[in-house]
């Protein structure tokens, strides 16, 4: 069959909810027999996500080629259960990176090299070549930012000159916000989504199903209102209410036959529908036996009480996961290394949670915090799971106060301590001295192997696994076996350079550390192994 193409945009505002509902609608159509692949394309002159700042963009997601991506790329793997790669995501600035090198090279035989049509080519060029690499009958493609503003209209661009190529392949999805305004807000408003289809209009493009994101389900009599005022048939307006859990978004959208809508206008014909198993998750997500709190110690925190979720969107999914698996009910509290820092006797509050988790990050703010409370963790049998950064703090805390090293380190916060437990590989130097901060890092998959008889041998069922990477600093193998004689477990080693991947304890309930980034690969159907032990210590399991 020919490759079909759906396109999701979104209007009235920012972070309305497009990831999620692209996931979701690749979720449906993968579940009536198709094989899916998604795409993001992000409006950004960044040539990929890895120098963002998470507290502006959100977590950056890492892929099994290493490539930095947005956060909405691991919904897609998250949702479909895939490993996605770079070929899935693309920025303006990485597209118009690709046509200049294309025309150093003399590609375009010597033809004068315009925005349009090269840069709308080049988009369809890359979305063509997913595709083929995924072996997909239906691709979707998210296109970051809000339609109406100057930085997607070349995405839009594309859109347009692909409709126009193959008119009966092409579907473009409109996720837009409708307000509510009076007492208690009960008032929804369709005019600033008849303002966004406008907007698709202008450039050429008419959405063919609405996907109206508010606070509550949009009524028979707003639908029958976008419908009439958008052009569009009765039924192509799906509700897309706020949820308990984004993995609820995908059942409530078959619940108004979207995949019919979809296969209609594509001419297409699917298998039965089939979400059984997203169903029992979904009924386990509201039908919890119990709970368990979990306190995430981050450094990304806004202003005031305000903590900034989605640099830890997958870390906090991962969580989930393995509740759901367990049938409880995850709390995540969120606690500031800082306070720890001022005043010691606020570990205290650690006692009440039932597992602690230190994730990825950078930087010295909070992280003799983060020390103590590691100690904490340690000395109360509380159950611990340290993620790349919180992995080489569990380290360091216990060469400090096991070991003896007292003024053991990592040279990212003291460069000249005598005692760098964790340093830079000879070629990371290299970059970091020439100030080539992107791709200086070790990325993406790499295998490592594990020691029979520990707790990440017991979780993974095997010995050779393979894990995502973030991270310039690894540990310093000269003090593997001080360490490792005081009581340390190196349970996991990269086989290739003899790099320390997973650390444990003993005698303890749950104390782990990856140099990797487990959360990555987790899935709501299938928890990663390390957050599912994890979880289960914490619940008592």
């Amino acid at each position: 069959m020919a490759t079909k193409y759906i396109f999701v945009t979104g209007g009235v505002m920012s972070g309305v909810g497009k990831g999620v509902a692209a996931a979701s609608i690749a979720k449906i159509l993968q579940s009536r027999g198709f094989s899916v692949t998604a795409i993001k394309i992000d409006p950004y002159v960044n040539v990929d996500a890895g120098t963002m700042n998470p507290t502006e963009h959100g977590e950056v997601f890492v892929l099994d080629d290493g490539m930095e991506c947005d956060q909405d790329m691991g919904n897609y793997e998250r949702f479909l259960d895939i490993s996605l790669s770079g070929a899935n995501y693309m920025t303006t600035g990485s597209v118009y990176l690709s046509v200049i090198n294309k025309e150093r090279r003399m590609e375009y035989h010597g033809k004068q090299v315009e925005v349009v049509p090269r840069i709308p080519m080049e988009v369809i060029d890359r979305i063509d070549a997913a595709a083929k690499k995924e072996k997909a009958q239906i691709v979707i493609t998210e296109i970051g930012g809000t339609v109406g503003e100057y930085e997607n209209l070349l995405f839009l661009e594309a859109i347009k000159m692909l409709k126009l190529k193959h008119p009966k392949d092409v579907l473009t999805v409109l996720v837009s916000f409708m307000p509510t305004l009076g007492a208690g807000g009960t008032e929804m408003k369709t005019k600033p989504t008849q303002h966004a289809v406008r907007n698709l209009n202008s450039v050429g493009i008419q959405p063919d199903i609405i996907l109206g994101r508010a606070s509550y389900p949009l009524d028979q009599k707003r639908k029958e209102k976008l419908q009439f005022m958008c052009g569009l048939e009765e039924g192509d307006v799906i509700s897309a209410p706020n949820v308990e859990s984004i993995y609820e978004v995908a059942v409530n959208f078959e619940k108004e036959n979207i995949s019919d809508r979809i296969l209609k206008k594509l001419s297409l014909k699917g298998k039965s529908k089939d979400l059984e198993e997203w169903q029992v998750l979904v009924n386990n997500i509201k039908n919890p036996k119990g709970e368990v709190k979990i306190g995430i110690i981050g450094k990304y925190f806004g202003s005031g009480d305000y903590i900034l979720t989605d640099s830890y969107i997958s870390v906090i999914e991962s969580v989930k996961h393995a509740a759901y698996a367990w049938k409880v009910k995850p709390i995540i509290e969120w606690l500031d290394s800082d306070i720890y820092e001022k005043d010691a006797s606020k570990l205290e509050e650690l006692k009440k949670l039932d597992g602690v988790i230190v994730p990825g990050g950078f930087g010295n703010r909070g992280i003799e915090g983060k020390i103590l409370a590691i100690e904490y963790c340690r000395k109360n049998k509380i159950p611990y799971f340290g993620l790349c950064y919180g992995m080489q703090l569990a380290c360091i805390e216990f060469a400090r106060n096991v070991a003896g090293i007292k003024d053991a380190d990592t040279t990212e916060i003291s460069p000249k301590t005598k005692n760098p437990i964790f340093d830079l590989m000879p070629e990371q130097k290299i970059l970091m001295k020439e100030q080539r901060y992107g791709g200086s890092m070790r990325l993406g998959a790499y295998p490592c192997k594990l020691a029979e008889g520990t707790k990440a041998f017991t979780a993974y069922g095997g010995e050779n696994i393979s894990e995502r990477h973030r991270h310039r600093f690894e540990f310093n193998n000269k003090y593997r076996d001080v360490l490792a004689e005081k009581g340390l477990v190196i349970s996991g080693v990269n086989p290739e350079r003899d790099l320390v991947e997973i650390i444990e304890l003993k005698d303890h309930p749950f104390f782990v550390g990856t140099q990797f980034h487990p959360e990555f690969k987790s899935r709501p159907l299938k928890p990663h192994p390390l957050f599912k032990e994890f979880v289960k210590a914490a619940a008592k399991k």
